[in-house]
């Protein structure tokens, strides 16, 4: 079965929602959520928040955040998630941050560097992710990953 078809299953079951805020995958998640015919009935909505001035007024992710730790970031990526969570009065809130590349990676920050953002108000998590490949290949893997810590963590709850 698929992932994204689990987590609506449970979400469905468990009466909870979902919103998802993006920034490197473009809208990818998203994409995966709503290709699952009632999906209306958990997903609230997304955003691409993909300039620094998005994620502050769209999110709530204070600029001296952004400014201090960058927007790829574990903080930011908290941040994200928090606000879409709030944005969209959900149960939770999913964001990505990253570097898809090829451009805009750094020593400290490479090119496949992406932090995950989960909230459910109650509980925040974070997980950074080393990822290689191409700008494509980066963004799949990226929008995998945020589906799977999603799945894992409705179940820490």
């Amino acid at each position: 079965m698929k992932l994204e078809k689990s987590i609506g299953d449970l979400l469905r079951k468990k009466g909870w929602t979902l919103s998802i805020a993006e920034s490197c995958t473009g809208g990818l998640v998203c994409d995966r959520i709503t290709d699952i015919s009632g999906s209306s009935d958990y997903f609230m909505g997304g955003m691409v928040n993909y300039s620094n001035e998005s994620k502050e007024k769209h999110l709530g992710v204070p600029m001296a955040d952004i400014r201090r730790y960058g927007a790829v970031s574990p903080q930011v990526a908290k941040k994200m998630a928090q606000g879409v969570r709030k944005a969209f009065h959900t149960t939770f809130g999913l964001s990505i941050t990253g570097i898809a590349g090829p451009t805009g990676g750094s020593k400290e920050k490479p090119v496949g560097l992406v932090y995950i953002g989960v909230s459910s108000g109650k509980k925040n998590w974070v997980m950074k992710l080393d990822l290689k490949g191409n700008r494509r290949e980066i963004k799949g893997k990226a929008s995998e990953k945020a589906l799977q810590l999603f799945y894992q963590k409705l179940f820490d709850l």
